[in-house]
């Protein structure tokens, strides 16, 4: 019989910054990338990419919607999904939620494991950053964790983003049976 997963205490960090990022950074070298808008990403290849990038870090809500509130949210105009590729391969993606006229939510960010450590996660956030930048929201705001990669706070504050507050949350790990239905769905 299988066991329930241990709920997880989370630290959530909130932060949010109010200029674009100065930096500038070049593609990694024997890297051939793209990143490419997804709208109406199809819900199979969305929960593809979710899982793979979010299944290392705890990464679970979404997973457990269902094709209707998943498709609600996706398809949401002021949600913009983008995929990385590497090297012909999906390699990571990001998500952005235009709350309102000032204020833009980087909402997901991630690599798929494969593209962990080949030096392109710093250009890949760049790059998410430029995007919503280019949008003149007069704040971009994201969330992180303890149980997220263990450089994500670090990073994050690296391209300008500031700790506004914290707090604890409880994570539900997936149980062997909603695995099982998400294998089922994709």
């Amino acid at each position: 019989m299988a066991k329930t997963p241990v709920s997880l205490k989370a630290h959530i960090t909130r932060l949010e910054m109010t200029a674009a990022p100065k930096a500038s950074m070049p593609v990694p070298v024997n890297i051939q990338t793209a990143i490419m808008r997804a709208p109406g990403i199809p819900l199979p290849f969305y929960r593809y990419l979710y899982r793979q990038v979010g299944a290392r870090w705890q990464w679970v809500d979404r997973l457990r919607l269902s094709d209707e509130q998943l498709a609600e949210t996706l398809n949401d105009k002021r949600n913009n999904i983008s995929v990385l590729y590497v090297n012909g391969a999906p390699a990571g993606f990001y998500e952005y939620f235009c709350a309102d006229e000032e204020t833009i939510e980087l909402s997901h960010f991630g690599l798929i494991e494969h593209a962990l450590g080949l030096g392109i996660g710093k250009w890949f956030l760049l790059q998410a950053l430029y995007a919503i930048w280019a949008l003149d929201p007069k704040r971009v705001t994201t969330t992180t964790n303890n149980l997220d990669h263990p450089r994500a706070l670090q990073l994050y504050q690296m391209y300008g983003f500031s700790p506004v507050s914290t707090g604890t949350g409880i994570v539900r790990p997936l149980s062997d049976k909603e695995l099982l239905e998400i294998a089922r769905k994709s």
